[in-house]
């Protein structure tokens, strides 16, 4: 929290210089000051989209948790406490099988999410968890009508 209220006083800083560079009226201050204000406005974009997924992925996990079938972090460990890769790309297997399984799954892919964050591919597990986190919201608008 402590990081987005610095990055949201910078995105503040960058708006106001913006701002007033369009208002001089200069024709190359203008051009200026409207292309630094795309970077406030790209901020703001992002950090709400992280928000999102940080609170869906917590209501995914509150629901998970209630129901039992929260993933165990039950991978061993290295004594720097890193995830044996060995261990965590043997178990991946079975979360691959269920996304294949069930592709409308939300739980599936949040299990196969957090099982290419233990075998070390951030990139997918992202991918996976933006996925899941599609779908749940999309179960629970349904469910609400």
């Amino acid at each position: 929290m402590l990081v987005t209220a610095l990055l949201a006083l910078y995105v503040w800083a960058v708006a106001g210089r913006a701002v007033a560079l369009v208002r001089t009226g200069e024709p190359v201050a203008v051009g200026i000051g409207a292309a630094v204000l795309v970077l406030p406005v790209l901020v703001i974009g992002l950090v709400a989209r992280e928000m999102r997924l940080a609170v869906t992925v917590q209501r995914m996990a509150d629901e998970l948790a209630a129901s039992g079938r929260l993933p165990a972090d039950d991978l061993p460990r290295s004594p720097g406490g890193r995830i044996d890769r060995a261990a965590a790309d043997a178990a991946f297997g079975p979360y691959r099988d269920a996304v294949e399984a069930d592709p409308e799954s939300w739980a599936a892919w949040y299990h196969l999410a957090f099982a290419y964050d233990a075998s070390g591919d951030r990139r997918r597990a992202r991918e996976a968890l933006r996925r899941a986190a599609g779908l749940y919201r999309a179960a629970h608008r349904s469910s609400a009508r």
